[in-house]
């Protein structure tokens, strides 16, 4: 399979990491909190995106399958920090869909699609994950 990426220091706490199969790049820098400049993704920022990612992903892949679509689902990803040691303790996901026309059956698939992506599940079981799903009333 080989390997997935490359990460470079660039200094002044910034990376530089790219997809070895595309070529495209990622920049990431510390927070602010952590002695960074906060001007780009943060490693703990593309975690909690990374499982906001996955989710949509695996949701879409869920739709195609059963015959509906999730086009131009949007998801807000929180992440709340702890200390001793500073690690990532909850990603909160809000999911705004679309639209409300999701049958009974298709909302299922949907919630079960979400706590099925591999980053969630590859995720520390102390990791708090919040989903909350907003359909339009």
């Amino acid at each position: 399979m080989g390997k997935t990426s490359t990460i470079i220091y660039k200094g002044d706490l910034r990376t530089e990491a790219t997809h070895t199969r595309s070529g495209v790049t990622i920049t990431t820098d510390a927070p602010v909190d952590n002695q960074g400049k906060g001007e780009c993704f943060s490693p703990t920022d593309l975690l909690a995106t990374s499982l906001g990612a996955c989710m949509i992903t695996i949701m879409g892949i869920a739709a195609q399958t059963h015959g509906f679509n999730i086009d131009g689902t949007k998801i807000d990803v929180e992440k709340i920090m702890g200390t001793n040691p500073r690690r990532v303790v909850e990603v909160v996901i809000d999911l705004y869909f679309p639209h409300n026309n999701y049958t009974e059956k298709e909302r299922k698939l949907i919630a079960a699609a979400a706590n099925e992506c591999p980053v969630a599940q590859s995720l520390h079981p102390d990791l708090k994950q919040t989903f909350r799903f907003h359909f339009p009333e």
